[in-house]
């Protein structure tokens, strides 16, 4: 099946085309070439690519820890409503069962696919934490770094497992970085009470970035970089960032995206409150309240966002003046490119797959296809 979609702007990885078409056969595209002259017909305004959502706890009432075979398809559907073509559902800190559970949910739903979103694996954030900035995960739970277990989980996964998050800090937490890269998986630094160069020891063993950075980490000081110093200033440190504007300030992200522009992560770290009304939700099975979208624990701090991929390239071009190419970016080829597919997913270009979004001129979303197909929405 061959589809044509004629474009005002179309954005490729070098920036934006004017009056350009993109060509599709089946899944993949095949050719982006300027609209003929004399046709005046626009399809869309901007094409783009669609989102990649590497850190998504839930959304729409539903958890990915939920023992429930429909959950993960339901949460699919939502992500691709907000522009995402493809995503990593993401546990939390829970008993080693119930994460092993939600990880061989995760890996059947990979490997069978389904419809919406595309799952291109696993993110496991917790246990391997420390009580300093623990976020809404229960400290009880958090557990020692063990290549064998981590081993088991990987096994468990069918070698879907694309991320672990873990605390630099932690006893053989340089040796587990180093085997986890052998393995072929990113490890991402976070919910931790790390010194700057603990950070940075990390980064050398092979760390890829900071867990939402600035929240649940040690934070910039002058006289002590912390997490966040190592993350700004270290080029080889992917940033994941929640751009809510409650999570972390314009003027932070400003300054993280003055730092750190071609490095930045949006993520949601959506949770199950996510598109729902206020009121009661749990995570990591403690109870959390929702009030005007914001979730937060019994004591007062953040546990997790209600954030839209697609809110979170609308705050930033908007509310920091990051221009929308690099927003896009940031959730597309970014994300692509810290794990590893970006010769399949991330940009729009031939030969990669026809994972695409449709915009209007404010930056909501109009279309999406994934894998060529169009999604009603």
């Amino acid at each position: 099946m061959t589809a044509l979609l004629r474009a005002r702007r179309l954005l490729t990885e070098q920036g934006w085309l004017d009056d350009h078409q993109l060509r599709l056969e089946g899944n993949t595209i095949v050719a982006i070439e300027p609209i003929p002259s004399g046709v005046s017909l626009r399809d869309v305004e901007l094409l783009c690519p669609a989102y990649i959502d590497i850190h998504v706890h839930g959304g729409k009432g539903v958890d990915v820890m939920d023992d429930a075979p429909e959950v993960l398809d339901k949460l699919a559907w939502h992500k691709a409503h907000e522009g995402v073509g493809a995503w990593l559902p993401t546990t939390v800190t829970a008993p080693l069962i119930e994460v092993e559970g939600a990880l061989k949910r995760i890996a059947q739903r990979h490997h069978q696919g389904g419809p919406g979103a595309t799952v291109l694996g696993s993110y496991l954030e917790g246990p391997y934490f420390t009580p300093q900035n623990k976020g809404a995960h229960p400290p009880e739970l958090f557990r020692e770094l063990d290549i064998a277990e981590l081993n088991r989980l990987i096994d468990v996964s069918q070698n879907t497992l694309r991320v672990v998050a873990l605390a630099p800090e932690k006893p053989s937490a340089l040796a587990a970085i180093k085997h986890l890269k052998n393995r072929g998986i990113k490890v991402m630094l976070g919910h931790s009470a790390a010194s700057y160069e603990e950070t940075v020891r990390a980064f050398d063993a092979g760390a890829d970035g900071l867990v939402h950075c600035f929240n649940g980490m040690t934070g910039l000081h002058h006289r002590d970089p912390g997490m966040v110093g190592a993350g700004l200033t270290d080029p080889r440190a992917w940033l994941e960032l929640i751009a809510d504007g409650h999570h972390v300030h314009p003027a932070v992200m400003r300054l993280c995206c003055a730092c750190a522009k071609p490095r930045i992560l949006l993520i949601t770290d959506a949770m199950s409150a996510t598109g729902m009304p206020d009121g009661d939700y749990s995570i990591c099975g403690h109870r959390v309240t929702m009030q005007q979208g914001v979730v937060r624990t019994a004591s007062g701090g953040l546990a997790g966002s209600t954030l839209s991929l697609d809110s979170a390239v609308r705050n930033l071009v908007n509310d920091v003046g990051v221009p929308a190419e690099d927003a896009i970016h940031m959730a597309s080829l970014h994300p692509a490119k810290m794990l590893g597919v970006d010769q399949t997913y991330g940009s729009l270009s031939v030969g990669k797959r026809a994972n695409l979004i449709a915009l209007d001129s404010q930056l909501n979303l109009q279309t999406i296809w994934i894998d060529g197909q169009q999604l009603s929405l």
